[in-house]
């Protein structure tokens, strides 16, 4: 059905047809920009930096330009670690470091409970 749908009416079609065709699949439906969507893809793709996939810096810039400083409070803490990157040459912190500060920090958000922790599969449209 999702096929059939023209690009002109996609916005007001696709996300009630989607989320059904979804909850058939057994996955998870995240309206767009809601905050359990956010916290699914950023728990995804924290499992993707641990699973070397995904660059450390890559996931703090996605947190950084996606979630920004005044968005979702799990993924604070990257944000301020993109911040590092800007004026990582004025610290006595090395790339390396930053990049292990990161990757303890997708630790952490790969293990917070919560719905989609333990890798289930994230959609957001």
């Amino acid at each position: 059905m999702l096929a059939g749908i023209h690009g002109r009416h996609a916005d007001e079609e696709v996300p009630e047809l989607l989320e059904a065709a979804l909850a058939d699949l057994g996955l998870n439906y995240y309206p767009r920009g809601s905050q359990t969507g956010q916290e699914a893809v950023l728990r995804v793709l924290a499992s993707r930096v641990l699973a070397g996939l995904m660059s450390p810096m890559d996931l703090a810039t996605w947190a950084h330009s996606t979630i920004g400083h005044d968005g979702l409070a799990l993924a604070n803490r990257l944000v301020e670690l993109d911040d590092v990157y800007d004026t990582l040459e004025y610290t006595d912190m090395t790339e390396q470091d930053l990049e292990g500060e990161i990757l303890a920090e997708a630790r952490r958000i790969v293990g917070t409970p919560g719905q989609d922790a333990g890798g289930a599969q994230a959609v957001a449209p």
